[in-house]
């Protein structure tokens, strides 16, 4: 397996999480890797800003609060998301990965059927992370059939304070 320093330098990700401090972990880590990362903390902004900036890869939670998840479109939850992205033509084709603390033996098996390209349970190893984006994006890393449980990894890039979307202009860029 090749370090994770081989990642390609290209793409963009958005990381939608309605936790400010996965939102800050997930985003540090794909920075790192030089990916543009796209940060949303509710469904509706999320579904807006996927389909005017078509990312490469989204990462996607499953649960919200009953404030982030309202859209007139009924979106519910992370995976009525999910299955609404499948539906438009410009997203069909965009890796999803869903990540969620639930229970992985029932939420894993309704996230792949939903379309879902793979599921990452919370909280995220950056190795799992950079390994699974890598093979999603057909990067210089061999492919893996299997399901990943994982555990948060610390790192001292992280000390930063979260940034919102709205703050950013939704880019959080590292120079690379």
């Amino acid at each position: 397996m090749n370090p994770p320093a081989t990642v390609s330098k290209a793409g963009k990700i958005l990381v939608v999480d309605d936790n400010p401090i996965i939102q800050q972990t997930l985003s540090y880590a794909l920075r790192d890797l030089c990916y543009r990362v796209l940060v949303c903390g509710e469904l509706t902004e999320a579904l807006n800003i996927a389909r005017k900036e078509v990312p490469n890869l989204i990462l996607l939670d499953i649960n919200f609060p009953p404030d982030a998840s309202i859209f007139s479109g009924g979106l519910r939850d992370g995976l009525s998301a999910l299955a609404w992205m499948r539906r438009q033509r410009e997203l069909n084709a965009v890796p999803i990965v869903i990540i969620s603390t639930d229970d992985p033996t029932t939420t894993k098996p309704r996230a792949l059927a939903a379309g879902a390209a793979a599921y990452l349970h919370k909280p995220i190893a950056k190795e799992v992370l950079t390994q699974t984006v890598a093979e999603l994006l057909n990067h210089d890393q061999p492919a893996s059939t299997a399901w990943h449980g994982i555990r948060m990894v610390e790192s001292d890039s992280l000390n930063e304070p979260p940034v919102s979307s709205k703050e950013s202009n939704h880019w959080l860029t590292k120079e690379c």
